[in-house]
């Protein structure tokens, strides 16, 4: 039999149990199922999103020799208009874990503060165990399915990187639950623009030390600012090594722009 949630449940972010069967997750918004709603007519759903609004670009990350290296801009877009200039999207939950995102900025933020709090709970356990990163990617994968299954998903594709049992992790969920691992990985345009660079490395068997892939990883941001309207010359990096994970920056880059003037019909 599957757990229904009491009313008396005031347990934010925990599952009731129920016979030994849970649920993933008790999300805030979101009203126990009653019997009368297991039997609602068309007339009874309400409307979901059908598109994003403000939305985030490309978030690339790669793995080193010994970690895990991660960049994204932090600009916010409303539709074509660059509106929002300070959007961090890599988000530090432990020592061990960093994830980014990219997409519609809101349904980020509601998923952060969800797993922040899965965090939280965590830690206010207090026996020794943390959340590790191929199990934040496991339930991320049921989340954003659930979500599609539902109609109604959470517009963004993200990318947790981490450190397991000394292992670097790098894998990437989008908005239909489709899952994979690699060793390098981008979203939005950094796909069509990012990954060719990182190839040069990967598919010739380069060992990436740290600096090299830092200043591969600046490489690929300019081309983004370059070449992706809705990016920004600010962007924060992540690492994650076996002495823990860090956010640097933002960091600010000039651009060379004298080109243009060769760009017929630019003036």
């Amino acid at each position: 039999m599957q757990p229904e949630f009491g009313a008396d449940s005031k347990m934010w972010g925990r599952t009731p149990w129920s016979g030994g069967a849970g649920t993933l997750w008790a999300f805030p918004g979101r009203a126990a199922p009653t019997q009368a709603s297991r039997h609602s007519t068309l007339t009874d759903y309400t409307k979901h999103s059908q598109a994003p609004i403000t939305t985030t670009t490309s978030v690339i990350a790669l793995k080193f020799d010994g970690g895990v290296m991660m960049a994204a801009d932090t600009l916010g877009s409303y539709g074509s208009l660059a509106r929002f200039r300070n959007c961090p999207r890599l988000v530090k939950l432990n020592e061990s874990i960093i994830i980014g995102a990219s997409g519609d900025y809101a349904d980020f933020q509601y998923l952060k503060d969800i797993m922040e709090r899965k965090i939280t709970d965590e830690e206010c356990l207090d026996d020794g165990m943390h959340l590790k990163p191929k199990s934040l990617y496991c339930w991320l994968t049921r989340v954003l399915y659930n979500r599609r299954s539902k109609f109604d998903p959470l517009w963004n594709t993200y990318v947790v990187t981490g450190m397991q049992d000394g292992v670097p992790f790098l894998g990437a969920i989008d908005k239909l639950g489709t899952a994979y691992e690699d060793d390098c990985i981008a979203t939005g345009f950094g796909e069509y623009l990012a990954r060719p660079l990182f190839r040069e490395y990967f598919d010739h068997g380069k060992v990436l030390t740290e600096d090299t892939a830092r200043e591969l990883i600046k490489k690929c941001m300019e081309v983004l600012y370059y070449r992706d309207a809705r990016s920004y010359n600010r962007y924060e990096i992540s690492v994650i090594t076996k002495d823990g994970a860090k956010i640097e920056g933002p960091f600010s880059m000039g651009g060379d722009w004298s080109i243009a003037d060769a760009v017929k019909n630019y003036i």
